[in-house]
């Protein structure tokens, strides 16, 4: 951290909050928050997860920050109950964490040189392969399934990619999209289509992948885009004294049209 920006100290801020975490753990606390267990608590964990990648992609700072504090909530208060039943506690976490970063990241801490952020991304991948030790089971196996499903797609073409199984770069991926495309396109009934729409998706993955794009974070921009326009519509109709079911496809295209162009305006 720069002088420019010094560091807050956050030990104090932690430390309040595994007291409360704690403090509603206690025979005399909420209720409710001791009735929790690991597998309930890892649910909130999740949500919480994705509430705050949802807030960073809205772009406001300040939800941004609210959502990170309930996640680091949900952190700590996990971490309370596997220190409860003896297993560790918040500090090994930390501390583990710690450790394994300054191994992942010798370029920084242990004075070899990298050429560029891919060079590094090919490193963590032989550097976790080490940690592990011995495979037992395929390159794949260890990546999680609960991930939604456009980051877990992007992830295999990664895993594949370290014995080179992949494309060149992004445009060789193309022809592959063109290719599952019409596959879709021809597909004979709603089962063969489900399966080329997936595999349309997954192409678009890797050529998102190599473009060093976020495919999840696309299509969560364009969900966040299309509520933000529809809402729009449905403003400007009621406005008219109008109901959206009540309009043609020409005048809910009228209506799109204006929306998009409102919110252009608006940046």
């Amino acid at each position: 951290m720069s002088q420019d920006n010094p560091r807050p100290p956050a030990g104090q801020a932690l430390a309040r909050l595994m007291d409360l975490v704690s403090r509603l753990r206690a025979p005399e606390g909420c209720p409710w928050d001791r009735q929790q267990d690991p597998a309930s608590v890892a649910a909130y964990v999740l949500e919480e997860a994705y509430e705050a990648v949802e807030a960073v992609a809205g772009g406001d700072a300040g939800q941004v920050r609210g959502e990170l504090g309930d996640l680091a909530f949900q952190v700590v208060f996990l971490a309370e109950l596997y220190a409860e039943a003896g297993h560790f506690n918040l500090s090994q976490v930390l501390e583990g964490v710690t450790a394994k970063m300054i191994r992942r990241h010798p370029h920084v801490f242990g004075g070899q040189a990298l050429a560029d952020a891919e060079a590094v991304r090919q490193q963590w991948g032989l550097i976790k392969d080490q940690e592990r030790g011995a495979p037992s089971g395929g390159l794949l196996d260890s990546l999680p399934r609960a991930i939604p499903a456009l980051t877990r797609a992007q992830r295999l073409g990664h895993r594949a990619a370290r014995v080179r199984f992949d494309w060149s770069d992004a445009p060789a991926v193309w022809p592959k999209v063109r290719e599952e495309l019409a596959e879709l396109a021809a597909a004979a009934d709603d089962q063969a289509a489900q399966e080329e729409l997936g595999d349309v998706l997954f192409s678009l993955a890797q050529w998102a992948r190599h473009r060093g794009l976020n495919a999840e974070m696309a299509l969560m921009g364009a969900n966040q885009r299309f509520e933000r326009r529809f809402q729009a519509m449905e403003a400007l109709a009621a406005a008219r004294g109008q109901a959206l079911g009540g309009l043609d496809a020409q005048e809910l295209d009228g209506l799109w049209n204006q929306a998009k162009a409102l919110e252009k305006a608006t940046k």
